[in-house]
């Protein structure tokens, strides 16, 4: 943290409840004024060009980059309409890769103090397979990180 007592906070946001569930519970229990916050949402271009029946058709590889275009910034404007109502500011900053690998290298870019993100709840064998976003930045991180579980979203 800043010697001055500002922070900067990086929340990890997406179109999920879990997201918004984290977003809602920093700025209700940790948000202090001051605090820079970095919204940072991570793009799904890369899992939509991976699949190599789809890199064949240029068509559909344009039509499904428009799509996501799309959901960000509807993403964007969300989470613009509540800083709005919150009466706060943040910037937003879109990265691209895998997830948990983006959301660490955009704190340290920020020099961030604290990371906010939310969590699927996804059981023991569900994480084994799959990863689970929120327990590789949690393992990584160089700052504390929130992870906000809602009990009635699990």
């Amino acid at each position: 943290m800043a010697g001055d007592g500002k922070r900067t906070v990086v929340i990890g946001i997406d179109d999920s409840e879990f997201s918004d569930y984290a977003f809602d519970f920093y700025m209700r229990n940790g948000h202090r004024d001051g605090d820079e916050i970095v919204l940072v949402h991570v793009s799904e271009y890369t899992s939509l060009v991976q699949a190599p029946a789809l890199l064949t058709d240029p068509v559909v590889v344009t039509e499904l980059i428009k799509e996501e275009e799309l959901k960000v910034k509807h993403l964007v404007e969300k989470y613009s309409e509540k800083m709005k109502n919150l009466h706060v500011g943040a910037k937003v900053k879109q990265m691209s890769g895998k997830v948990g690998e983006a959301i660490l290298m955009a704190a340290k870019e920020e020099n961030a103090d604290l990371i906010v993100m939310g969590t699927r709840g996804m059981g023991k064998v569900r994480r084994t397979f799959l990863g689970s976003v929120s327990d590789y930045v949690l393992h990584h991180a160089h700052v504390p990180v929130l992870v906000c579980r809602h009990k009635e979203l699990q």
